[in-house]
């Protein structure tokens, strides 16, 4: 049986041409990303494609930690961790309080938190 080439207007998966329903593409069109705001957010995931700056999460999901035991539990030098930590302070993943002359690292509000425990129990879901 041959078919037809669908028409440019039609999308893949489509049988059949339909109408579009204009009040739901104008309503889908309100609610979906901003173009800006999804550049931000892209900006954002992009941050977290890095392995050792998701291992930094990792540890200080646990406990705050200063850059040297930081460094130390990560297996990183100390100006490493302090380059991905100012990448990390950039993007408000992580915030610091000081102590004296110690500089304590911390992630700095539970939408990281919530965002790295949702992540990895998904990936340990079976498939």
């Amino acid at each position: 049986m041959n078919s037809l080439p669908l028409p440019s207007s039609v999308a893949p998966g489509c049988e059949v041409q339909h109408p579009v329903d204009l009040d739901q593409v104008r309503q889908l069109h309100q609610d979906i990303l901003g173009v800006e705001k999804a550049q931000r957010m892209a900006e954002f995931f992009s941050l977290l494609g890095d392995a050792n700056r998701l291992r930094i999460l990792s540890a200080l999901a646990e406990q705050e930690l200063c850059v040297c035991d930081l460094a130390a539990v990560v297996r990183m030098t100390e100006s490493a961790v302090s380059h991905q930590l100012r990448t990390l302070r950039t993007m408000r993943l992580v915030s610091y309080r000081k102590q004296g002359r110690n500089v304590f690292y911390y992630l700095k509000d539970s939408h990281v938190l919530n965002l790295y425990r949702e992540v990895a129990e998904h990936l340990d879901e079976p498939d």
